[in-house]
């Protein structure tokens, strides 16, 4: 039976409901892979029409979810608590300049990983990459984009950079450090990073002009899905409203 509300369907299904409710705002992102019970997610999916007429109604938030249904999210377009300042959030904060630069041809790097690798957010497995692979990645545009500061972007400097920026991703879930399967010890270049379904969300082409434009601007950055560009920024989603004509 088709329900017209979320209250009416929380009246049948009140722990899945809140479970959900608290899971979307307990962290920047809800996977698929965190509902270990593959309960949760399904879920929400099934009766995404009513999740978003929430948040739409009540919080004027927007519920967004990825075209491989593989993550979840809301979007607060709007802060109303003007005492908390923007460094005091929740977000993902870049705090220099060679920071934000790292993170946009991290995004560069990551499309060109799945060119090569031939994977696709669809794909039920999560792109991986080395540390090392990136490293070189990184420094060579740096180079290439300032060949004047050759000197400032060594090889040291940018490992420097990018191991400054890697905890701030896997905080914010966008990157996922993978031990390796033995146990043993490894140089950090063989380290293994898995990329999460959120970093699709971030459109680097669109990201990394204006940041190379303004690269001698002293302005802190900040993570682009707080900002009014936001909706330019993400990637595809499923704007399907379509539910299942049952409950469970």
């Amino acid at each position: 039976m088709a329900m017209d509300t979320l209250a009416e369907l929380m009246e049948r299904h009140q722990d899945r409901v809140m479970a959900i409710l608290n899971i979307l705002v307990e962290s920047p992102y809800f996977y698929a892979s965190d509902d270990r019970d593959r309960d949760l997610f399904p879920f929400l999916l099934r009766h995404k029409r009513l999740f978003r007429e929430f948040f739409e109604r009540y919080y004027g938030w927007e519920l967004i979810i990825d075209s491989g249904q593989k993550c979840a999210r809301v979007f607060k377009r709007r802060w109303y608590n003007t005492a908390i300042s923007e460094s005091k959030r929740f977000s993902l904060q870049l705090t220099h300049r060679d920071e934000a630069l790292a993170f946009m041809l991290l995004l560069e790097f990551f499309e060109h990983q799945l060119d090569e690798q031939n994977v696709s957010v669809e794909d039920s497995e999560n792109l991986r990459f080395y540390f090392g692979d990136l490293l070189t990645h990184v420094r060579r545009r740096l180079i290439e984009e300032y060949p004047q500061k050759t000197d400032d972007y060594s090889e040291e400097a940018v490992r420097r950079i990018l191991r400054e920026l890697m905890p701030k991703l896997e905080k914010f879930r966008l990157l996922q450090k993978v031990k390796p399967s033995d146990g043993s010890k490894i140089e950090f270049e063989q380290t293994i990073f898995e990329a999460l379904p959120a970093i699709y969300h971030y459109n680097a082409t669109r990201l990394s002009f204006p940041v190379f434009q303004d690269v001698d601007s002293d302005e802190t950055a900040t993570d682009q899905n707080d900002g009014d560009e936001d909706r330019e920024l993400m990637g595809q989603r499923d704007d399907s409203d379509e539910e299942g004509n049952h409950a469970e």
